[in-house]
């Protein structure tokens, strides 16, 4: 079964046509590899260009990354929220969204979120 990385490495370093094989056609995920070429200066307009050409099928999509991107090593961690600590509790004691906890955990001291702790603590086993 193909995987992302073998789209990737084709598209930025061995320039292989893997679109021959019709299993790796029918199983490309081109929002996926999209994503994954976002995050450079060199990819982000011809990735933008697939974005507005969704409509094209996947065989082209490729081809077109493929033959437009430069060969060169391109890596860069998947882009992932971080967790901030405390926002479950902030959350829950205020009834707020995520956005709405994080704005107010810049404001509350320690203190505070130890107080909100020990209101939030329903006893028990941990």
């Amino acid at each position: 079964m193909p995987e992302l990385k073998e789209y990737l490495n084709a598209i930025n370093y061995t320039k292989e046509n893997l679109m021959e094989d019709s299993l790796y056609e029918k199983k490309y995920p081109a929002w996926v590899v999209n994503h994954a070429l976002y995050a450079f200066p060199d990819t982000i307009l011809l990735v933008n260009e697939m974005n507005i050409n969704n409509q094209l099928d996947s065989k082209l999509q490729f081809d077109f990354l493929l033959n437009s991107i430069r060969p060169r090593k391109r890596f860069a961690p998947w882009l992932k929220t971080s967790k901030v600590d405390n926002l479950e509790l902030v959350k829950e004691y205020f009834g707020y969204s995520d956005q709405k906890a994080k704005d107010a955990l810049d404001l509350l001291t320690d203190d505070d979120i130890e107080n909100i702790r020990i209101k939030l603590n329903k006893g028990g086993n941990e």
